[in-house]
């Protein structure tokens, strides 16, 4: 990318300068002290005692961008410098990053890789002035790469008890559609979980990212948690199943991979805590990218309007509120509907006339009106039951 802007002046009177220059540089910077060790044969009867003060000090640094500008025009020729009137004065620049990748800014526990621009003021006899401003830059990664779309399963199980009076196994089974995702996505989980154990457990599952920095030959690392989400207690001789549960991601850095002295790394954990026993744990790696999987958002967004589309027509056959049958009285003569309704309706070739589903005709027979009235019975029986009938008009 091109990085342009410009760099204001403003002289309150006529001003001599020896130069105006724009520093771009990036840089990862680690650092920190040791904690105190212990000396040997330091104190009485050559007793090691631990030193006092921090321990020794690592620092590492790796440079990523410098680049220098000279924004002022040389003097006139016989003078050392260049005299500015009052008033306001812009210098625009533009620079090149360069083609090489660049590492992703990042602040964090023992370090950093951070980016800047700087303007730099030289006058005669008085100290340089400068100003600055940091410059953000994003290493993209892309987690429709294959590496990233393959799947991860763990699975692992753990005796519960104290030496030989143990109660039974717990056993975790843990999976994820994929490696790579982006802010904001929600990674759905698929576990199961069988507790053959006396105890109630209960499964958990959260992000964490773990940040490695490497000095002087030693390496540091921090660890702490982005998110998390709980799940039901499991009683004994119970089995639970997550299919699908999801664990959004919140707004981190990227993944870093590609710096040597600084490390981003991000792992899904489904643990189970069991009271009285260390948990049951399972780790699989995660990275966290820049531009999101297509593939996936564009194949669940069609599986989701062909479920919705193919199960509309379940609203549309019960209404809420059913229609009562009309009255009687409303009823045409057999004559009269014989004119305008035929006896029997014309067969439907469901092969040739239907293009959608059965279900989609429904509508069209949910309020026909009752069949005739007629006293005779179509389907008389052998013996013959007088019953007493009533009208009401």
């Amino acid at each position: 990318d091109t990085v342009s802007g410009q760099v204001l002046l403003e002289l309150a009177g006529p001003l001599p300068l020896r130069g105006l220059r724009l520093e771009a540089a990036g840089r990862a910077r680690v650092a920190w002290s040791e904690s105190p060790g212990a000396v040997p044969g330091a104190g009485t009867w050559g007793v090691a005692v631990r030193a006092p003060g921090p321990g020794p000090r690592r620092e590492a640094e790796v440079r990523y961008l410098d680049i220098r500008q000279s924004l002022l025009r040389d003097p006139p020729e016989g003078e050392e410098n260049l005299i500015l009137l009052d008033g306001r004065h812009e210098f625009p620049f533009s620079f090149q990053l360069p083609q090489e990748p660049l590492v992703t800014s990042f602040t964090g526990k023992y370090g950093s890789i951070q980016y800047y621009v700087k303007a730099v003021l030289e006058r005669p006899a008085v100290p340089d002035q400068s100003v600055q401003t940091e410059l953000q830059i994003i290493s993209h990664i892309d987690v429709s790469s294959p590496a990233l779309l393959t799947p991860v399963l763990r699975s692992q199980e753990k005796m519960v008890g104290c030496w030989f009076f143990t109660s039974g196994p717990v056993s975790l089974s843990a999976k994820i559609e994929r490696k790579g995702y982006c802010n904001g996505e929600a990674i759905p989980i698929y576990a199961e979980i069988e507790n053959c154990s006396s105890r109630l457990i209960v499964p958990k599952a959260a992000i964490f990212q773990t940040q490695t920095y490497l000095a002087c030959g030693k390496t540091k690392t921090f660890r702490q948690m982005v998110a998390n989400v709980r799940g039901n207690h499991i009683a004994s001789g119970s089995t639970d199943t997550w299919n699908g549960k999801t664990l959004k991601i919140p707004p981190v850095s990227p993944s870093i991979l590609d710096c040597c002295i600084i490390r981003v790394e991000y792992s899904l954990a489904v643990y189970i805590h069991i009271p009285g026993a260390k948990k049951l744990m399972i780790e699989m790696p995660v990275v966290i990218g820049t531009i999101p999987c297509i593939g996936f958002s564009s194949r669940n967004s069609s599986i989701t309007s062909q479920f919705s589309m193919d199960m509309s027509w379940l609203a549309l056959t019960m209404p809420e509120h059913p229609e009562a049958p009309p009255n009687y009285a409303d009823v045409v003569s057999e004559e009269e509907f014989s004119r305008h309704v035929p006896a029997y309706p014309p067969p439907i070739d469901c092969e040739e006339q239907l293009c959608c589903p059965v279900f989609a005709y429904i509508q069209e027979f949910r309020f026909q009106p009752p069949p005739l009235y007629s006293e005779i019975d179509p389907h008389p029986t052998d013996v013959e039951e007088v019953q007493p009938v009533s009208f009401m008009l």
